[in-house]
């Protein structure tokens, strides 16, 4: 049998390219392009034409929003219901990948033993800790540290606890090490800051069994930022962040067009990853952009796979808390899109990969310049205001209310719908969600961008790598 190592060489069209259509080569142009003419009518208009950045801008973003609430408009509750235990019934573990998490892995692991159905096995992938994370596993669960490389594990009811001591290699690589060890069908990933509801496990048994086709699935993910001011302001703009993006992921779901899970909290099918050649260590966002690979996988060889988002399989997890933090964040989850957008290429545009060559691909094309056109749209906003041409400035600011007015309805509708799809209400009150919505687009959807606009330097320099963030809320979830 080939190795892991090897399977991705052959699998991953960054070692192994395709060739790129015409298609795709006309796509990956046009979004350039268009801004550069786009950006040049604020020095040859007048009025709301030298604007017309911010005008492509918005009725893009307005597009996607009318999109994502035809495709949600009829979701309903998500319910969590007992998985038989039958003979085709698949076998779930859990693999937690961890480095310096002494602070916190108790909490992660305790949660996941306290689930009404828990997990056959969780396997803690320690990536090379260097902390008291061994002091933390042999007081609290008994298990003295292995020999680099080697396995200690004991059985806490119904689940046995492994616990693979790895050198330090990243994320990837200590995924890749477990995915190999782990004993079970399906597989959990869940990093050792997210702490999964009561019926996580149950939910995600449910899609498993009843959907054999579904070979990687994403719960919904809830942000935590600590009780300082600045991390509930974090938290209140995060909150309605994460509503929003999971609505959008079950949209494309629709389309079997879904790319992006989470992998801090997400399930795969075992034999799959191997398949396909697990996590890419080189990768960003390598969760993201194994879903590249395992839908691509599926079209070349005609398995009919897809991926999902179930509403019932709810977590929270540690979310930043700070500017610093939260752009460091972003950096590396844009730098992470555009590298693995890079890599596949090939296949935007493309009628061999369904609809998400078709449709996703190319929408995740013109996303990679989002955020430029909408910090290029301020800008222009900002020099109108502070030379004295209002006149120029009214026009543009009656089209943001506008969309505000849009933003905003499709938020305080979407916000019931969610609620109903995944049974949470905490922190999602019609009031802050009005505020938010208002103050967004001044505030926090400008940090996203610069975010985004730091994922391009990353992505072009090749600079940034996955780092373990500061820990600011878990603590207070115990």
């Amino acid at each position: 049998m080939p190795s892991l190592n090897a399977v991705l060489l052959a699998e991953s069209p960054r070692f192994t390219p395709r060739p790129v259509p015409l298609v795709s080569r006309l796509i990956g142009i046009a979004a350039p392009l268009l801004f550069v003419a786009l950006t040049a009518q604020a020095f040859y208009r007048q009025g709301l034409g030298m604007w017309s950045v911010g005008v492509v801008y918005i009725l893009y973003d307005t597009a996607l929003l009318l999109f994502t609430a035809w495709q949600i408009r009829k979701l309903v509750a998500d319910t969590v219901r007992p998985v038989p235990h039958t003979a085709d019934a698949p076998t779930l573990g859990v693999i937690v990948a961890a480095h310096n998490e002494a602070g916190v892995i108790h909490l992660t692991i305790n949660r996941l033993l306290a689930q009404a159905q828990p997990p056959e096995a969780i396997l803690i992938a320690d990536d090379g800790s260097s902390d008291g994370t061994p002091a933390v596993m042999l007081e609290t669960y008994g298990l003295a540290a292995p020999c680099i490389g080697g396995m200690a594990e004991t059985v806490i009811g119904a689940t046995r606890l492994q616990w693979l001591r790895l050198p330090h290699g990243g994320k990837a690589r200590a995924l890749n090490q477990a995915l190999q060890h782990a004993p079970t069908d399906v597989v959990l990933t869940v990093d050792a800051d997210t702490l999964l509801e009561p019926g996580a496990i149950a939910a995600m048994r449910g899609a498993f069994l009843r959907d054999p086709a579904l070979v990687a699935a994403t719960g919904v993910l809830q942000p935590i930022c600590g009780p300082s001011l600045s991390g509930r302001l974090f938290e209140w703009f995060q909150s309605y962040e994460y509503v929003r993006n999971f609505l959008s992921r079950h949209a494309w779901m629709q389309l079997n067009g879904l790319l992006l899970i989470s992998g801090a909290f997400a399930a795969f099918r075992r034999e799959a990853v191997l398949a396909v050649g697990g996590f890419d260590p080189d990768c960003m966002v390598e969760d993201y952009e194994l879903i590249h690979r395992l839908h691509r996988h599926s079209n070349d060889h005609a398995l009919g796979w897809h991926v999902g988002v179930v509403g019932g399989a709810l977590a929270r997890t540690d979310a930043p808390a700070t500017i610093r933090g939260f752009l460091k964040q972003r950096q590396r989850w844009f730098g992470g899109f555009l590298q693995t957008q890079h890599w596949n290429r090939d296949m935007v545009g493309n009628s061999r990969y369904g609809l998400v060559g078709t449709r996703m691909l190319p929408v995740k094309a013109l996303d990679t310049l989002q955020p430029i056109y909408g910090l290029a749209a301020f800008a222009i906003l900002i020099f109108l205001v502070a030379t004295g041409r209002f006149y120029l400035a009214f026009p543009i600011l009656l089209v943001m209310v506008a969309k505000i007015i849009v933003d905003l309805t499709f938020h305080l509708w979407s916000l019931g719908i969610y609620k109903r799809w995944t049974g949470r209400s905490e922190g999602l009150r019609l009031g802050p969600a009005l505020i938010a919505a208002l103050a967004e687009p001044f505030t926090f959807q400008l940090l996203r961008h610069t975010g985004a606009l730091l994922g391009w330097y990353a992505f072009l320099t090749g600079s940034q790598t996955w780092t373990r963030a500061t820990r600011t809320a878990l603590e207070h979830q115990a």
